[in-house]
């Protein structure tokens, strides 16, 4: 099928058949030849398909036809001894929570191959956070993953090249073509990786406020029941929590300062932010519950703390880290690179925090070097924010916003202006904050 007359069809609105997704997404995963679709023909495909949507069986057939365009794992003969079980985020600022509540659900007897992806716009990506790490690899080649699942329980991974090579292709032009905010993109992107990962059971983190890629309740509503429906559909149990990320999760956004703060969570070396474990537990405690691990959500709440109190999970994480080349000691010598300039970036008033735009903080982060803007980019694991304040304390004039981690004097002066201006500070205390866990989305039957 011509690609132009495609893309004409989206763009006028037209509703595409099975068939011209299946040739969309056969010319994204053609490696050479004329059926391979241009970047730009790819970019113009995604940008008609953010102004005129998708039906959600458009939805569920684009999502399947990417799933189909490479390997479809299958753990049933690995004889890993537990369920597969995933968790999956839409995408926030410091959301490190991958990082800790792998090793916590592989402590529990879950097995975990968590195929994970790369920041997005303003959003971390857990694959860049890990290869702050020294010698860690994302793409292990299956004989390495299977090792490394049945020594460490989890492995937190890229998608390999035969593993869904239609989403690889469309989720890296995506970030730059301004066309990732797709409720149809999106929900194909993610569940096209975790449905060809083998998975038993799933649950997605749908994250809403100003750091997520829903702003307004009804977005993730939508795409939260968009998820859960098509995943469901195609025979995958999949709970989504609506979480808040209204301000940064832990007090971190940068790779290498996450990495060190989720090892400080599972070793217990410093009291864990409340916030970053409670999402951690809400989120896992439904996975270990769905997948058949726990007969209840309470129960399986206390397994995961048990994990985490215990040390069992932080030796999970050691050996995934080992076993994927990382450093052999990775909790007590992680050997994590360090910003050359660090600045404290000083409250330009005396007030409560009463907002922040948590999307320009992840901007900020990406500015100094923590992401991308074009895919050719080099990530700096060093750069980024630390002791970032959370919303409702009271700062006195000159006190702590942030700290930023950056490559140059330069660059840590700009970052320090775009942290002032994301803080909103008021006279009096914000009447409500925003709760964690806005709603849970289940299917009906």
């Amino acid at each position: 099928m011509n690609p132009a007359e495609l893309i004409r069809a989206k763009r006028d609105g037209q509703r595409l058949s099975r068939a011209q997704i299946d040739a969309f997404v056969q010319g994204l995963a053609a490696t050479e030849g004329a059926g391979r679709w241009a970047d730009s023909q790819v970019g113009a495909m995604a940008m008609a398909i953010v102004l005129k949507g998708m039906s959600a069986p458009e939805t569920a057939d684009l999502a399947d036809a990417m799933t189909h365009s490479g390997t479809v794992l299958d753990w049933s003969a690995a004889g890993l001894g537990g369920p597969a079980l995933d968790k999956h985020s839409t995408g926030g600022v410091g959301d490190k929570v991958s990082l800790m509540l792998a090793p916590m659900l592989a402590a529990c007897g879950a097995v975990v191959p968590m195929i994970s992806g790369r920041g997005l716009a303003h959003t971390g990506g857990t694959l860049d956070k890990l290869e702050a790490l020294p010698g860690y690899t994302v793409d292990p080649g299956h004989d390495r993953l299977l090792h490394t699942l049945r020594t460490a329980g989890c492995a937190i991974v890229g998608a390999s090249r035969d593993l869904a090579p239609a989403d690889r292709r469309l989720y890296a032009i995506r970030d730059v073509t301004a066309t990732v905010e797709s409720l149809p993109l999106i929900t194909a992107s993610i569940l096209s990786k975790k449905r060809a990962a083998g998975l038993r059971a799933l649950v997605m983190d749908v994250k809403l406020g100003s750091g997520a890629f829903a702003a307004r309740l009804e977005d993730a509503q939508a795409l939260a029941h968009s998820l859960v429906q098509v995943a469901t559909r195609a025979g995958l149990p999949t709970v989504a929590l609506i979480t808040d990320m209204n301000q940064v999760l832990g007090s971190t956004a940068g790779n290498a300062l996450e990495v060190a703060e989720a090892i400080d969570f599972l070793t217990g070396r410093n009291p864990p932010d409340a916030r970053l474990l409670e999402v951690t537990l809400l989120l896992g405690a439904e996975l270990l519950h769905l997948g058949g691990l726990q007969p209840t959500v309470v129960a399986a709440r206390k397994a995961l703390q048990q994990g985490l109190s215990s040390g069992a999970a932080a030796e999970r994480f050691a050996c995934m880290v080992a076993a994927l080349g990382g450093p052999a000691d990775v909790l007590r010598a992680p050997g994590l690179a360090v910003a050359p300039v660090q600045r404290p970036v000083p409250a330009p008033r005396a007030g409560w925090v009463a907002a922040i735009d948590v999307r320009a903080l992840g901007l900020a982060v990406v500015a100094l070097g923590g992401g991308r803007s074009r895919p050719t980019d080099v990530v700096d694991p060093r750069v980024g924010l630390a002791a970032v304040q959370p919303l409702g304390v009271r700062l006195a004039a000159g006190e702590t916003l942030a700290l930023v981690h950056a490559a140059t004097a330069e660059a840590a002066a700009a970052a320090s202006a775009a942290v002032q201006a994301a803080f909103t500070l008021a006279d009096m205390a914000p009447p409500v904050l925003p709760p964690l866990l806005h709603q849970r989305v289940a299917t009906t039957g």
